[in-house]
Formats: structure tokens, sequence, C-alpha cells
């Protein structure tokens, strides 16, 4: 059995050591000879590396390990670049956050003028590391799942047009397993499901299990009642993140304004964005959360394992839902043909939209990447929203390539959570002031 060698393009996030703890759950199922570990910036990736190489001498000392900053050194000889980089770090989220708040709008990683800040940084920083994988190993194939998802697709399709690269996204996957655990199932791999949109804007419209057994109506009448929150966990409340008990809570709301479907949990911040605006604290936003929690936590945890030269005993835990990136792995190495949740040119994939969308539906996976699987037409609710939407996604990419900050207002106007015109242009003027550096030239 072949074993491969993967590259984790981010080596310094948070994530990171997850992913690796993932990887060397499903050696069984993916074999690898080589980690390599890839950042510009070397003194964060250094304390993740540092551990990471102590976890993996421990578990698989058979697997070669690298960190490194240079690009033809990690690029080289690699069969998967797994890449998950966030441009500008936590400090920038912060500002994506919180300026739009300061104009009675909601600052979010990726969706409305928090999300377009942040494509606009990410762009240039995807493009970069395709670049280098088409230089060093022009067989292999990138699994991204840097944010934001939607707008980064996009550009690779505009900008990149021949790139072995497949954009897929964490969401889908944890509200299946939340839908599995509601209704008994082990596993969301218990269940076949059909669902259309874009990233962080979709709806399932179908979901079975291996018999075929039609599993939305009970599926539904919890989401009625609970939103995608589970019964153990509203009663442990204080063991569970407030900011996810309250998104997972608001489904509910987001169900009620078509019930036909069942709705990604993002589409809260499209529907009622005066609550989430009314919910968030302008001082305190997500990423002081993050940076206070998560980054400490994996950051100090690192250095302890690397002072203490062990990882026995580690707090950092498997990433247990990332096992999708070794599902999608495994269906391009093995022609497996595993059906998953991707973000696709859409070409006739929902009949009745823009064949250049890039859309987020079922396709099944093999040696040559994601077939769509035909989701038919889609009604006109759906329809209007997502051409709003997909409209957004198209002018910010286009406002990046041609430094132009008409278009990039014009995006930002056309976000159904910014309410006008001017507001638009007044978030946009801090946003480019904050992003000097980072964005280009606009004029």
């Amino acid at each position: 059995m072949k074993k491969f060698s993967i590259v984790i393009a981010g080596g310094g996030s948070t994530f990171t050591p997850g992913i690796v703890l993932m990887l060397l759950d499903n050696l069984e199922k993916l074999p690898i000879r080589q980690i390599k570990f890839y950042d510009n910036n070397s003194e964060r990736q250094k304390q993740i590396a540092d551990a990471c190489e102590i976890i993996i001498k421990e578990q698989a000392p058979e697997i070669k390990f690298l960190a490194t900053t240079d690009p033809q050194e990690a690029f080289t000889d690699v069969d998967f670049v797994m890449a998950h980089i966030r441009v500008g770090l936590y400090a920038m989220r912060e500002n994506d956050e919180k300026i739009p708040l300061k104009y009675g709008v909601i600052g979010q990683e990726t969706c409305g003028p928090g999300g377009i800040a942040y494509g606009m940084r990410s762009i240039g920083g995807v493009l970069e590391l395709i670049d280098y994988m088409e230089k060093y190993s022009p067989d292999a194939w990138m699994l991204n799942y840097s944010n934001p998802a939607a707008i980064v697709a996009e550009a690779t399709r505009k900008l990149r047009p021949e790139s072995k690269i497949i954009n897929i996204c964490d969401m889908p996957v944890g509200i299946e397993e939340r839908m599995a655990k509601a209704v008994g199932l082990s596993s969301r791999k218990d269940m076949v499901v059909r669902y259309y949109g874009l990233n962080h804007f979709g709806w399932w419209t179908d979901i079975r299990d291996k018999d075929g057994n039609d599993l939305m109506p009970k599926i539904k009448e919890h989401v009625k009642e609970y939103g995608y929150s589970l019964k153990e966990e509203m009663e442990e409340s204080q063991h569970t993140d407030a900011s996810w008990m309250h998104t997972f809570a608001k489904a509910k709301e987001v169900y009620a304004v078509d019930p036909t479907t069942l709705p990604n949990t993002y589409l809260k911040y499209y529907f009622y964005p005066q609550d989430e605006v009314a919910h968030a604290n302008p001082e305190y936003t997500r990423a002081n959360e993050v940076m206070a929690g998560r980054e400490k936590h994996v950051f100090g945890e690192c250095n302890r394992i690397t002072k203490a030269g062990t990882a026995k005993g580690t707090t950092l835990e498997v990433d247990e839902h990332a096992s999708y990136i070794v599902d999608l792995a495994r269906a391009i190495a093995y022609n497996t043909h595993e059906r998953m949740l991707l973000i696709v040119e859409n070409q006739g994939a929902v009949a009745n939209f823009d064949e250049t969308a890039m859309v987020e539906v079922p396709c099944i996976v093999g040696s040559n990447g994601p077939e769509p699987i035909v989701q038919g037409k889609i009604p006109c609710f759906q329809k209007g929203l997502m051409e709003q939407q997909v409209a957004v996604e198209k002018l910010v990419v286009e406002a990046w390539t041609e430094g132009s900050y008409q278009k990039l207002w014009q995006a930002l106007m056309l976000s159904r959570i910014v309410p006008n015109a001017r507001i638009a242009q007044e978030i946009l003027d801090d946003l480019v002031e904050a992003n000097k550096g980072f964005w280009p030239k606009l004029s």
C-alpha cells in the first residue's frame, strides 16, 4: 500500500495539532510516510511544530517530519496539500468583527463585511499556495478548507481554472453529526443527503438512512423544537461553547422561514442580522473568545509538551470531525467514489442557476476529482437569495483582481447583512484603512 506525503499549509494554526492527531488516528485508512508543515510565520509555527514532532515520534516514529518556511522544501515531493491558512491571524479577524459593529452591522468571519474583508486577504495567500504546489509537485492535490471558502473557491475557479484544488467546508459535517445524534444514529455516515446552496448558505432537501428510510420528518421535528441543539448539551450547557449554543438554537428560527428544507446555521446572519447585532458585544467578539480560549490553550499545551519532551497526558484533542479530510484524500488516492458535500463549479448541478457559480452540492469523488450530483431546479426563494449572494462573491473576486474600490463597495451593498449603500461605504473605508498591506491597492 502506497504511503503518502502531506504538507499542512498553515502549520502555525491552532487547528494543526488536532489535524495531526486525526491523521495519526487514521493511518490504516491513509498510510503516511511524511508530514510537513509550511507557514510564513516561523515563530508561531515552531511552537506547534516542536510539540507535533514529539507527538509523531511517540505515535508513529516511522513518519518523517519537517517544519519549514521555505516553499521549495515544503512543496517538493508531496501528494496532498492540506490548506488552512488565516491571513492576518486573529488580530485581523477582530477588525473584521468590530468595524461593522460600529455601524450597527454584524461582523462575522465569513459572512457580510467581515467575510468580504477576510476574503480580500485570503485570495492572494491561497493562489500563492496553488502556485507553489504546481511548481514543486504538479501531480499533487490541494484540499482547501481555508475560509472564507465561498470567495476563495470563486477566486480559484476564475484565476486558477486548471488547478487541482478541492474546496471543502466542515460546517455541514458538524450539522449532519448533530442530525444523526438527534435521530439516534451513531454517525452522519449512516445518512445519505441531498443538499444545495453556496458555502455557508445552503439547505438539505432529503436525508435518508442506508435502507432508504426518510429521516427528514424526524429531524424536522427536532429542529422545530430545539434547532440543532442536542438535549444532552442543553442539560449540561456549561460544557458547551456559548456562541455555538446560541447558533444551534437559532436554527429553529431559520428553519421556520422554509419548513420544507433544513438550513445551514450560517443563514441566521442573513435572515436575522439585527438579532445577531443585539447578541454581539462590540468590545469582545468571537475573535477575542478564540484568542482567550483555543489560542491560549493550544499554544500553552504545545509549549508544555516541548518542555516536558513527551505528549503523555496531553489535553490536545483529536479533531475527529476533520476525518472528512482523510475521506477526501482516500477518495482521490484510492478512487473510492465517496459521496461528499463539496464546493464545485455548478455546470448544471443546480439546473436553474448560474453555471459558473461555485455551489455546494453532493459529489462523487474519485481519482479524477469530484463529479457533482444533479440537484435539479430549486425554488424561487432559495434561487433569489443565492443569486444575490453569488453576486457578492463574484464582485469581491473582481474587485481583488481589478483593484476596484467601486466593485467592492457594490459587493458590500449587495450583501443582505448591510442595510444600505451609505453604511456599506463607511464600513468599506474603515476596512480599507485596517487592511493596508493585506489587500491590493484599490482605486
